[in-house]
């Protein structure tokens, strides 16, 4: 696997975005808040991490919610995934909601989400008047079924 090397400012005392395991795809990304936050139910905030990055060009990187805390509370990334494109410089900062019907309350320093870095594609449109066909051709929603 190749490691690629990734220009950081980190603005706060907090330790830079990391793995947990030797496999994870995600790093988790942490509040960089100087107080306990809480998000009322269904309520929802922006939260500021801390950390500027630079990415090379035909990167992203994608913000994803933390399976641990939606299941456990009901808390989750509004905008999933949220995209960071690769000339953005200003803070990454991550709109978190909170779907129960308790308030949740999270410290500094507390993982709030995962950063995924990707490369994408960029596309070139070809318009035409029909498209190929296809074994699934115009199915939708359900198609296939609920069972």
């Amino acid at each position: 696997m190749e490691n690629l090397k990734i220009k950081i400012v980190n603005t706060s005392s907090l330790p830079l975005p990391q793995y947990s395991t030797s496999l994870s795809a995600g790093m988790d990304l942490r509040a960089d808040i100087e107080e306990p936050l809480t998000i009322a139910p269904l309520g929802r905030v922006l939260v500021p991490t801390g950390i500027r990055i630079e990415l090379p060009e035909g990167y992203e990187a994608q913000i994803r919610p933390r399976s641990g805390l939606a299941a456990k509370h009901g808390v989750t990334v509004l905008n999933t995934p949220g995209t960071i494109d690769a000339d953005y410089r200003g803070e990454i900062k991550v709109i978190l909601v909170n779907l129960s019907d308790t308030p949740f309350t999270f410290e500094r320093g507390e993982r709030i989400a995962q950063m995924v870095i990707s490369s994408y594609t960029r596309a070139e449109w070809v318009e035409t008047d029909e498209l190929g066909e296809s074994a699934r051709g115009e199915g939708g929603f359900g198609h296939t079924g609920v069972k």
